[in-house]
């Protein structure tokens, strides 16, 4: 019986891990446009909703190979987020930010609504190369897409790192999110630079849907997992990348568990059941520290 447990605790955590690596990604979306707008888009969701959508309709109808059609889905999901800073965000700058958490919201149902349009309602499956296939160890069954998950996130950290650290671009980005006015006297096009941050962010929301899409079927209301991401963002610390993604694991791992030991549906509020109590314990996230920010 141990040793059945012992198993069982194991699975639950390989699938808790997948699971918050998808949280912690969206996490991500939100942490990168709040540093460099101090805006919440409370539609990265439901962009993540969208690129798997446009991920399916690359690889399943129009038969594009499946790495190219992961490419072409992540590139058009960075073309929308820049066409939403464009129009929708940049004209609400000077406006309480309480408008513009309404322009995402709006959003959010906009995204839905054309979802709903153009590929209907019934759930659809991205077909991959490795699904269904199980890998085996000592009584352990992980499934290939639980691997891939685990390390298209671990890819997508490393790449992000080492753009901002390593890149021009990059080390512009975290400029102007730590003092807009001063990456104006030097130079930096901040109007740019939010463009780019809002392209990345889509970007990174739709990889998140990829990476999910084989396991959790596609349809417009998956987006909602965006709440729970939000959630990580906040136990991880708003305004921390790493704690995006170790917030998306704790909610991740958590749900999973709690749905061993806790009655019936509570998995379903253990990522809000966790908020709280950071909220109580650690009210600014877990590795986030209080800064203020000079315009």
């Amino acid at each position: 019986m141990a040793l059945e447990e012992k198993l069982e605790h194991t699975q639950l955590l390989i699938s808790g891990l997948s699971q918050g690596c998808v949280y912690g990604l969206i996490a991500s979306g939100f942490v990168l446009i709040y540093k460099a707008t101090e805006m919440v888009n409370f539609a990265q969701g439901d962009l993540m909703m969208f690129g798997a959508f446009l991920a399916y309709t690359f690889i399943s109808i129009f038969n594009f190979p499946f790495a190219l059609g992961l490419v072409a889905a992540i590139l058009a999901m960075a073309g929308i987020g820049a066409l939403i800073e464009r129009f929708a965000i940049r004209p609400m700058i000077g406006e309480p930010h309480f408008s513009v958490l309404m322009i995402t919201i709006g959003l959010g149902f906009i995204f839905r609504a054309l979802a709903g349009f153009i590929w209907g309602s019934e759930p659809r499956s991205l077909k991959t190369p490795y699904a269904g296939k199980v890998f085996e160890f000592d009584g352990i069954i992980i499934g290939h897409e639980n691997i891939i998950i685990v390390l298209g996130t671990l890819a997508l950290c490393s790449a992000l790192a080492f753009f901002f650290k390593t890149t021009n671009l990059g080390k512009a980005m975290q400029a102007a999110s730590q003092n807009q006015l001063a990456a104006m006297y030097v130079g930096i096009s901040v109007k740019k630079i939010n463009s780019i941050t809002w392209a990345i962010s889509a970007a990174i929301s739709a990889t998140a849907g990829i990476l999910i899409a084989p396991v959790s079927l596609i349809d417009p209301q998956i987006g909602f997992i965006g709440v729970k991401a939000f959630a990580a963002a906040i136990v991880g610390g708003f305004g921390s990348l790493p704690g995006a993604i170790i917030g998306g694991l704790i909610i991740g791992i958590g749900e999973q568990f709690a749905g061993l030991y806790l009655p019936p549906g509570f998995s379903e509020v253990t990522a809000y059941a966790i908020l709280l109590t950071m909220l109580l314990i650690r009210p600014h996230g877990i590795l986030t520290s209080v800064q203020i920010k000079k315009m």
